[in-house]
């Protein structure tokens, strides 16, 4: 497994999940927003989870999540974080974090040098910050739709908890990726996708194998 964190995030199937795993990914990703091509309900997502072995995180990645939602998916035993894609505020997260005792991580959608900044209020109420693209106003996904933001902007920014980096990254950009940002964990949907929702083992493989080198 590389030093750097890897996560396949939006994977939807036992063979790509497996891939994952093999590639020495250190999480995998399930997405449960019906709206999205990568959705897994939460039947799907225990099952898909309950083949992971335990060192390897499992992360639900969850958009604007009411409790009943919540409760559903922490309720298979199967997952060891949330991931908080939405517009959820930082006391949001810290109830989520208290009542369901796992690892949250929030999404922070990146434009500017502003959006960078607003998440310093999410420090003591998660675990981990990921850096995302902003997506355009209006769409229909708050992201997982390939796009990237201006890397500097996370040079010198003052994290004191861990977080990772997504949006828009692949096996071709992804070395300048983590020499631009520096960032501890990386996380990649439509990537190591052939179409959306759609991911592909060989795409998974070399996204990983471009990390590790």
């Amino acid at each position: 497994m590389s030093r750097l964190a890897i996560k396949i995030c939006g994977l939807s199937t036992a063979d790509t999940v497996g891939a994952a795993v093999r590639a020495g990914a250190s999480h995998v990703g399930f997405v449960s927003f019906p709206k999205s091509p990568r959705h897994v309900d939460p039947a799907q997502m225990a099952a898909l989870a309950a083949g992971v072995p335990g060192d390897i995180g499992r992360v639900a990645v969850v958009v604007d999540p009411d409790d009943e939602l919540l409760a559903e998916l922490c309720a298979t035993g199967a997952l060891s974080a949330i991931q908080l894609h939405g517009n959820e505020s930082p006391a949001r997260a810290a109830a989520i974090r208290q009542r369901f005792g796992l690892a949250v991580w929030k999404a922070i959608a990146v434009k500017t040098a502003a959006d960078i900044a607003r998440a310093a209020a999410y420090l003591g109420a998660v675990d981990r910050l990921l850096f995302d693209a902003k997506t355009p106003e209006g769409a229909a996904l708050p992201g997982g739709m390939g796009l990237r933001f201006d890397w500097t902007l996370l040079r010198g920014a003052p994290l004191s908890i861990p977080w990772g980096l997504s949006g828009g990254l692949s096996a071709d950009n992804i070395a300048e990726a983590i020499r631009v940002t520096g960032a501890q964990l990386i996380d990649v949907s439509s990537g190591v996708e052939s179409a959306p929702g759609v991911k592909s083992v060989d795409k998974i493989m070399a996204f990983c194998k471009a990390v590790s080198s």
